[in-house]
């Protein structure tokens, strides 16, 4: 069976019937506008069925973005990754895709609203996207209602149940370090601060603290809680006990405490202070509750989310092993598919090859769902083929394949383009400067405090050149088998987070040409001291992943001695790694598609 659904998105059914409910609960309500986020109260990117307002409202299924809906207009924000996929899944008489971060929501709502009341539900934003809309609206005659109750919750007559999938524990010797010895490294930094407990809202972060994993959203690894961790190391954990059996329990402990998530705003009530909450991902409504009992309150950092993203040797490991093994089983796909006639296939029967080669390697769940892009399907970056819009594979198309999976000790993502036959000569000089933006950026050696936004330029100097560029970051944070797209570090022109040792990110640059092709070569890569002149502290990049990057579209000409050199030791290391265990057939095709390129 197979892992990854291939059914139509979950945003159908009748938008404009959803849309008139709306309006009409607004309108008893006193509202002038309601704000449908796509976060859910833990701020995910990835939601659970419960959780999917945004898309049971609009049918817009991306994992990032949010509806304003007022009396005579419904703006559906949509960053640069998007905004093809909105416009194909909107009805657009009636939802309007609105460019954003470019049109922020208050400049929007000015231009739409002479003033009104704006609804939002508290447990669903943060306090500082509430602070940013509070200042954007200042002076407007625009004010924020938080409401008791979800307004979408109240017209959803069959929303489906909480997620309760069962939690597990992560071994110590991939987490390399104790719960326990987790939990009091925390508390000691809480106790520095002079702070007696931190709210935790982000699952990964809880799961990552306690060594436990779980079910309950699709492709993430996560246990759906909150946790309030004290000076003292001792955590409440706000979750479903159904999810705990005896052997978590224990390994729990009996510093650990197990609340029905219910329970949590009265356990705030109780909370002597000063307590730490991080305004960038804890729901508004938590700070509204500490502010009503009078509890000092202290902005800060979720304790875990830099210890988290600075994995140690035992993580380090398995994300390598991980990565060997992902690299065998793209080895075999890519394989496979030059034997094909392009003709004889689906994105679908592409992704089903993909998936059952990761599950002989070991896979628990792929890492998101996996994107197939062919021709012009590869221009919507984060497309996800269905039944409705699978393409067969045809000659001098282009194939995008992005995808990853989530192993016992590891998690993956590693994007290839490949042509499909005969090469078509108008992608080859933007497939090269996508190349070389990848390798530049994997050669860069940067001072210590450098942030992702130093670095983005990096990747995108040879598509600027020829006028092109990407509407996304160069690249995200990687957990250790968690979550794959992880905070707070990022390459991107928006990151102000400082790289450290032990952080992964992917490196992934690419070029979109709406309605004929798609370009993107991702790697992961790790976070390492480098070498420097006595008094410096430099770091660099090491390469996680195990893979060739595909040469028949690359223009030899345009690439310099070093970019050569770099891509030959890169294909020697992915043959070293991989050979011994591939077949006959396979091992002739890894040493074809790793062949020097400087002779």
């Amino acid at each position: 069976m197979s892992i990854q659904s291939f059914d139509d998105p979950a945003g159908g059914g009748d938008h404009a019937a959803r849309l008139a409910d709306l309006r009409a609960l607004m309108r008893r309500e006193g509202l002038d506008a309601v704000m449908v986020p796509r976060a859910d109260a833990h701020q995910g990117e990835y939601v659970a069925d419960a959780d999917a307002r945004l898309a049971w409202l609009t049918g817009f299924t991306g994992s990032a973005g949010f509806a304003i809906v007022t009396a005579d207009a419904a703006g559906v924000f949509v960053d640069g990754r998007y905004r093809v996929q909105a416009r194909s899944q909107l009805d657009l008489h009636h939802f309007t895709p609105v460019p954003w971060p470019e049109t922020r929501p208050a400049e929007w709502l000015r231009g739409t609203l002479s003033g009104g009341r704006l609804g939002i539900d508290p447990w669903l934003h943060t306090r500082r996207e509430v602070e940013q809309l509070e200042t954007g609206l200042a002076g407007s005659g625009i004010t924020l209602a938080a409401l008791d109750a979800n307004p979408i919750d109240a017209i959803w007559p069959d929303r489906p149940a909480r997620p309760a999938g069962a939690a597990r524990i992560h071994p110590e010797d991939l987490a390399g370090e104790s719960a326990a010895q987790k939990r009091a490294r925390l508390a000691v930094d809480l106790r520095a601060a002079g702070h007696a407990a931190a709210l935790m809202t982000l699952p990964d972060s809880i799961s990552w603290l306690l060594n436990i994993r779980g079910t309950d959203i699709p492709r993430n690894p996560v246990v759906q809680s909150f946790a309030v961790l004290s000076d003292t190391g001792a955590v409440s954990l706000f979750a479903d006990a159904a999810k705990f059996d005896d052997a978590l329990r224990d390994h729990l402990g009996a510093d650990v405490t197990i609340l029905p998530p219910d329970a949590l705003p009265a356990a705030l009530t109780d909370l002597e202070g000063p307590v730490r909450l991080d305004p960038a991902s804890a729901p508004e409504a938590a700070f509204r509750i500490l502010e009503a009992a009078g509890t000092d309150i202290q902005r800060g950092p979720d304790p875990a989310v830099m210890p988290k993203a600075r994995k140690n040797a035992a993580e380090m490991a398995g994300m390598r092993a991980a990565h060997r093994r992902d690299g065998l089983a793209m080895v075999r796909l890519l394989s496979w598919l030059d034997r094909q006639p392009p003709e004889d296939l689906t994105e679908i029967d592409v992704v089903r090859q993909l998936e059952d080669l990761r599950r002989a390697e070991g896979i628990t769940d792929v890492s998101f769902e996996t994107i197939m892009g062919a021709g012009p399907n590869g221009a919507i970056v984060h497309y996800r083929v269905t039944e409705g819009s699978n393409r067969r594979l045809a000659d001098g198309e282009l194939l995008l394949i992005d995808s990853g999976g989530q192993y016992p000790d590891g998690t993956t993502d590693i994007t290839r383009t490949v042509p499909l036959g005969t090469v078509r000569p108008d992608a080859v000089a933007p497939y090269t400067a996508v190349l070389r933006g990848m390798i530049a950026l994997t050669r860069t050696r940067f001072p210590k405090g450098v942030a992702g936004a130093h670095l983005d330029a990096v990747a995108r100097q040879f598509l600027w050149q020829q006028g092109l560029d990407f509407d996304h970051g160069t690249g995200h944070g990687v957990g250790a088998a968690l979550c794959v797209h992880e905070g707070p570090a990022r390459i991107s022109r928006v990151s102000d987070i400082a790289l450290a040792a032990g952080m992964i990110l992917s490196n992934e640059p690419g070029y979109y040409r709406e309605g004929s092709f798609g370009i993107r070569i991702e790697n992961l890569v790790a976070v390492v001291q480098a070498d420097a002149e006595p008094g410096r502290d430099m770091l660099g990049f090491e390469t996680l992943t195990l893979c060739p990057i595909d040469m028949r579209l690359v223009d030899m000409g345009a690439l310099s001695r070093e970019e050569c050199d770099w891509i030959d030791a890169y294909h020697a290391d992915v043959r070293k790694a991989l050979s011994d265990d591939l077949d006959a057939a396979d091992r002739a095709w890894l040493e074809r598609a790793t062949a020097p390129v400087r002779r």
